[in-house]
């Protein structure tokens, strides 16, 4: 079982940054895909951003220009650099980890980010 843990939320300045971290808690086997998504009150979780252990990434169009997802594969973390945030941006944020081709899906306990305008 992989264990997921974020950090870096928060509260932010409307036009502010953040980074998120999140780090697994084992090396995790190849052939997978890291990202995170968002949950706002009132509606479903989304995706925001996700990449690959071979380096392809994938944005929600709502973070395109905005965020930039990145990974350290030695330390098995996935990062999310957040600029020009909007108060609409405000949510729980959860890392996830899922192996390609497979039904294995883990999901961290989520981190605040509230954009004040």
């Amino acid at each position: 079982q992989v264990q997921l843990v974020e950090s870096g939320g928060g509260l932010v300045q409307a036009g502010g940054s953040l980074r998120l971290s999140c780090a697994a808690s084992r090396s995790i086997f190849r052939l997978n895909a890291m990202g995170w998504y968002r949950q706002a009150p009132g509606k479903q979780r989304e995706l925001v951003a996700t990449i690959t252990d071979g380096g392809t990434t994938n944005y929600a169009d709502s973070a395109k220009g905005r965020f930039t997802i990145s990974r350290d594969n030695a330390k098995n973390t996935v990062y999310l650099q957040m600029n020009s945030l909007k108060p609409e941006d405000t949510a729980v944020y959860y890392c996830n980890l899922r192996y390609l081709g497979t039904s294995s899906n883990y999901w961290g306990q989520g981190t605040q980010v509230t954009v004040s305008s």
